[in-house]
């Protein structure tokens, strides 16, 4: 059998671009729309054969330890490479078209962070997306102006080439991709110089996203054709955006309720108050009862986040903690002496244990 480097007119230490392009020459020269003679049939079948295994790394590397171009089977890869052979030959027949420059564009993910306040309501951002945008030089069609692509001369533009393969079997014709135009059935002899004929550069644009109330930590909007733009104009991808929402050094979340706690005077839980406190949209005014107790929960209906499938904004629930005073003066002292002596209040005594102040309020928040 000739020798690979020889059929292709080059040195065993060429790279793989100097065996594609003596391929390119040879098989332009060969094919035979271009050459109909049958020597030229049998050159242009060595030509490919050789390219086929010289252009592959590992079939290159154990044809030149001289183990075969395939290895097993006297030259040939073994039962995997024979049903591919034919599963080839049977997915790439006649009807087998070129491929289409136009791709889908990929899928992009960007990530934003909010404030508890910001899921409320919604809130309107304008965000930064580094995205693969269409080429405005050449519009998408990869080419330098004035030119366009060119029917591939050795594949004559079905995107695939044709060549016969000795198996176990016999000889097998088999359908395979143009190795010239890559499948295409064109080439481009002029690519553009913006996007180098990919059709496409990558840029930053700026995104405007209206992001709905009662989103949370984790959730991804989806924004159809707002990611990378495909391969020679293709259509774009989608656009995800992941909400992160950060905590809140007063206010927690429970579904579409808010949660606070509220501290109390002793003398304020005693004798009642009223108060008023800064919510996420707003003053609240909340009313004391006089004896409330630590653990307790006051409601304010409708002053909580707004569903993100709804309109009908959750609660408000604010827990109750009295503060006991740690530190008295003698007046004071003397004050709380007269009080629990006219109160009468009875001895401490044993109760059944009670859970701390925090569980009591997570049990309350949840029975509410």
């Amino acid at each position: 059998m000739a020798d690979h480097y020889e059929v292709l007119g080059v040195s065993r230490d060429a790279t793989q671009d100097e065996i594609k392009k003596a391929y390119r020459r040879l098989a332009r020269q060969l094919h035979p729309d271009v050459n109909p003679g049958d020597d030229a049939a049998e050159r242009f079948k060595l030509v490919t054969h050789a390219y086929d295994v010289l252009s592959d790394e590992e079939s290159r590397r154990r044809y030149d330890m001289g183990g075969g171009e395939n290895g097993g089977f006297g030259g040939f890869g073994g039962f995997g490479d024979i049903f591919e052979t034919f599963f080839g030959a049977a997915g790439g027949g006649r009807g087998a078209r070129p491929r289409s420059r136009r791709e889908r564009g990929q899928d992009a993910l960007v990530r934003i962070n909010l404030d508890l306040g910001d899921v409320v309501f919604g809130v309107h951002r304008d965000i930064e997306v580094d995205t693969a945008v269409l080429c405005e030089t050449c519009k998408g069609s990869c080419c330098q102006e004035g030119t366009a692509p060119v029917t591939c001369d050795v594949c004559g533009g079905s995107g695939h080439v044709q060549r016969q393969v000795r198996s176990l079997l016999g000889n097998v014709v088999t359908t395979q991709p143009c190795g010239s135009c890559e499948g295409y059935g064109t080439t481009i002899p002029y690519p553009c110089g913006t996007c180098a004929g990919q059709g496409r550069v990558r840029s930053r644009r700026t995104v405007s996203l209206d992001i709905p109330a009662g989103v949370e930590t984790g959730l991804r909007l989806q924004l159809p054709g707002s990611g990378e733009v495909g391969r020679a104009g293709g259509p774009n991808g989608d656009l995800y955006v992941e909400v992160t929402v950060a905590p809140h050094a007063v206010f927690s979340r429970d579904g579409d309720d808010l949660l606070a706690t509220l501290e109390v005077s002793m003398t304020d839980a005693i004798l009642g108050a009223t108060t008023t406190i800064d919510g996420l949209d707003g003053a609240v005014e909340l009313e004391l009862r006089p004896g409330v107790q630590s653990g307790d929960v006051l409601t304010i209906g409708g002053r909580g986040i707004t569903p993100l499938r709804g309109t009908q904004r959750g609660d408000l629930r604010v827990g109750v903690q009295v503060l006991t005073p740690t530190r008295l003066d003698s007046a004071q002292r003397k004050l709380i002496e007269d009080f629990a002596k006219r109160a009468k209040a009875p001895a401490p005594k044993l109760a059944q244990f009670q859970q701390g102040l925090f569980s009591k309020l997570r049990d309350r928040f949840r029975s509410h």
